[in-house]
C-alpha cells in the first residue's frame, strides 16, 4: 500500500512540478515589460497648466472715441510745450480721433490685448496695469470661450498691477488658487500661460533664474517707476502674455508676468523675463489673497 501511495506522489509531481525560484533575471525583465507597456505620466508643465488653465483669461482693451480725442489733445499740447521750449512753431490741425469699435463685432480688432487670472469667485481678474492703461473699455474671455465686458476695480502703478471685475462670469468659474514665492529657489520649474500675441491660451516652461530683480522698461512712457522685487524666469514670454499667471509646479500662481528683456531693444524674448511676485498683489487686491 505505501508503495502505491509512493508511486501516485511521484506521478503527481511529476505533472505538476513545482515553481523554480525567481531569479533577478526573471525580476528585471518583468520590470522592463511593465514600464515599457505603461503610459509616462504627464509632464510637470502639463499638469500645471491643467490646474491653472481654467482660471486664465484674454483682456482686450478698446479705445472710445472720447477717450481717443482727450489723449491727442494731451499729446498736442505736449508737442506744442516743446516746441516753444525749443522755439520752434508747430503747425497741424488736431489729430483725428479714433472710431469707437464695439467688440461685439467680428471685424473689430482691440487696442490692447494681453492675459489675466481669476483671483476670486467674484470674478476679479489681476492684470497688468500697461495692460489695459492706454484703454477704457475692457472685455475678457474666459476659458469656456464665454465673454464680458469688465470694469476696473483697483490699480496699483508701483507694480504695474490692477484687478478689473468681469459683469457676468461663468457659473462654474474657477479661481486660481495662489502661493507664497517664500520657497521658491533658482532651478525651480515654472510655468507661464497667456495669450502671447493675442494667440492662446499658450503654455511655456522654464525655471526660476534669478530672485528679487529690478528693471526699468525704456519704452514705458507713462512714466513708471523702476520695478522692483521681481522673479526672474526663462519660460518663454513675448507681448500678450503681460498680466498673466506664473505657476510652480502644482499650477499655484507665484506671480504675475510683466515685462521681458532683450538688449536689442526688440520686443521678442530672448530668454530674460520678469514676474511680479504675487505678495505684491495684496494692495491692489484690497486684502492679503494668501
Amino acid at each position: 500500500m505505501a508503495l502505491v501511495v509512493l508511486l501516485l506522489f511521484g506521478g503527481w509531481q511529476l505533472l505538476h512540478p513545482a515553481p523554480r525560484p525567481l531569479s533577478q533575471w526573471d525580476i528585471d525583465n518583468a520590470v522592463k515589460y511593465t514600464m515599457s507597456h505603461t503610459d509616462p505620466p504627464p509632464a510637470d508643465a502639463a499638469i500645471a497648466a491643467a490646474v491653472v488653465g481654467p482660471s486664465v483669461v484674454k483682456v482686450e482693451g478698446y479705445l472710445s472715441p472720447e477717450h481717443a480725442a482727450e489723449e491727442a489733445k494731451a499729446e498736442q499740447a505736449a508737442a506744442k510745450k516743446e516746441a516753444a521750449r525749443k522755439g520752434i512753431e508747430k503747425k497741424g490741425g488736431h489729430p483725428e480721433p479714433m472710431p469707437f469699435r464695439s467688440p461685439d463685432n467680428k471685424d473689430d480688432k482691440p487696442d490692447a490685448t494681453g492675459s489675466g487670472v481669476v483671483i476670486d469667485t467674484k470674478g476679479d481678474i489681476l492684470t497688468n496695469l500697461h495692460v489695459i492703461r492706454s484703454t477704457d473699455r475692457w472685455v475678457v474671455t474666459f476659458w469656456d470661450g464665454s465673454k464680458s465686458d469688465a470694469q476696473l476695480v483697483n490699480v496699483q502703478p508701483e507694480n504695474d498691477l490692477a484687478v478689473i471685475r468681469a459683469k457676468n462670469s461663468p457659473d462654474d468659474l474657477k479661481p486660481a488658487t495662489l502661493a507664497s514665492t517664500g520657497g521658491l529657489n533658482p532651478g525651480d520649474t515654472v510655468v507661464a500661460v497667456g495669450f502671447p500675441f493675442g494667440l492662446g491660451p499658450s503654455v511655456s516652461s522654464g525655471v526660476i533664474s534669478g530672485l528679487k530683480r529690478e528693471f526699468v522698461d525704456p519704452e514705458r512712457k507713462d512714466g513708471a517707476p523702476r520695478l522692483s522685487n521681481l522673479i526672474q524666469f526663462d519660460a518663454a514670454a513675448n507681448p500678450g502674455n503681460s498680466g498673466g499667471p506664473l505657476v510652480n509646479r502644482e499650477g499655484e500662481v507665484v506671480g504675475i508676468v510683466t515685462a521681458i528683456f532683450n538688449p536689442t531693444g526688440q520686443r521678442v524674448f530672448a530668454g530674460i523675463a520678469f514676474a511680479v511676485p504675487i505678495e505684491n498683489a495684496a494692495k491692489a487686491v484690497g486684502d492679503n489673497p494668501l
